[in-house]
């Protein structure tokens, strides 16, 4: 363990030493940075809510979630609990741990809603929210106190690049026909895919020390860790690609999607368009296989695909044809 391990760890056991009541709480907000989380809430602010403000928090989790998978192999970091037993695991992971995801998500996406909703008490409510999710992991033992504080850094930076590169490409977007438009989606989906992979490669010769793999299965036998996996790429790739091919066949073809409405049929529509999606994520989850290998890569790429496109297309025509949006 190297020294400034040793000292983090610190952190960590200051941390769970406030006592296991907190671990319930700490997890609570842990699962605000999970993709559950985010599988439930994003739709709510596309379907009832503003529907480009949805879009841009969806792609902007997506380049996060991307970029984050990118720099965890790179930097291939241990997580707490593979390298002394002495911090307890209140959850589990079998990936890398530096940058935390969690944090760098929570700084990107919600981050990226404070500066939507230019409210004080909203955005002190954001940062808080920023601060707990990231702090929850240090309770729970995933990551070290670099990781966390890495994460946010790069969620920062993701979201300032992301802001002020947002008017030119929106105004690219604009001037491009259907075609080109869709050739270039699928290409950027793709090349998120490609970009992991190529991350991997490079790291082919590293080997994870004996040591971190045996503490990491003392704590969780079931949850043998796989931190070179780059299924995830095809999740985000596939999110990428289903959600705004879904969103520019629904603006071009049939004159683009409003979150208006009564109270009543806001309900209406979430309740069927989360079923719906709760089906295709759940259902074809269970159906498609989930290996490492090419074809449940494919598999994992169309379900992705397939839960992007209702989201922003197919459910937004759905409420139109049913009459839910008005």
């Amino acid at each position: 363990m190297s020294d400034f391990h040793q000292w983090e760890i610190v952190v960590n056991l200051a941390l769970q030493g406030l006592g296991a009541w907190l671990a319930p709480v700490m997890l609570f907000f842990s699962f605000l940075g999970t993709e559950e989380w985010y599988l439930l809430v994003f739709p709510a602010i596309f379907w009832c809510m503003d529907p480009v403000l949805g879009l841009r928090m969806g792609l902007m989790l997506m380049l996060s979630v991307n970029f984050n998978t990118v720099f965890k192999i790179l930097l291939h970091n241990p997580r707490p609990f593979w390298i002394d037993p002495s911090v307890k695991a209140y959850a589990v992971e079998t990936s890398f741990g530096l940058p935390s995801g969690h944090a760098q998500n929570a700084a990107s996406v919600w981050g990226l809603l404070a500066l939507a909703v230019r409210q004080s008490w909203f955005q002190a409510a954001c940062a808080a929210l920023i601060l707990l999710i990231g702090v929850s992991r240090l309770f729970l033992g995933v990551h070290f106190l670099s990781d966390v504080v890495l994460g946010w850094v790069l969620g920062g930076l993701l979201l300032v690049v992301f802001v002020r590169l947002e008017p030119a490409i929106v105004g690219w977007i604009k001037r491009q026909p259907d075609r080109r438009l869709a050739a270039v989606i699928v290409g950027v989906s793709l090349a998120m895919v490609v970009l992991v992979a190529a991350a991997g490669l490079s790291q082919r010769a590293w080997q994870m020390p004996e040591a971190w793999r045996v503490n990491a299965l003392a704590v969780a036998p079931e949850e043998t860790p796989d931190p070179f996996s780059i299924h995830t790429a095809f999740t985000t790739g596939g999110l990428t690609a289903g959600f705004l091919l879904g969103a520019l066949w629904m603006e071009r073809r049939h004159g683009g999607y409003t979150a208006g409405g009564t109270p009543a049929n806001k309900i209406l529509r979430y309740m069927l368009g989360l079923g719906v999606l709760l089906l295709l994520w759940f259902g074809l989850g269970k159906l498609f296989p989930r290996g490492e290998d090419l074809m449940s890569y494919g598999l994992r790429y169309a379900r992705y695909a397939l839960i992007g496109l209702w989201v922003s297309g197919l459910a937004p025509l759905a409420f139109r044809k049913l009459r839910l949006d008005q």
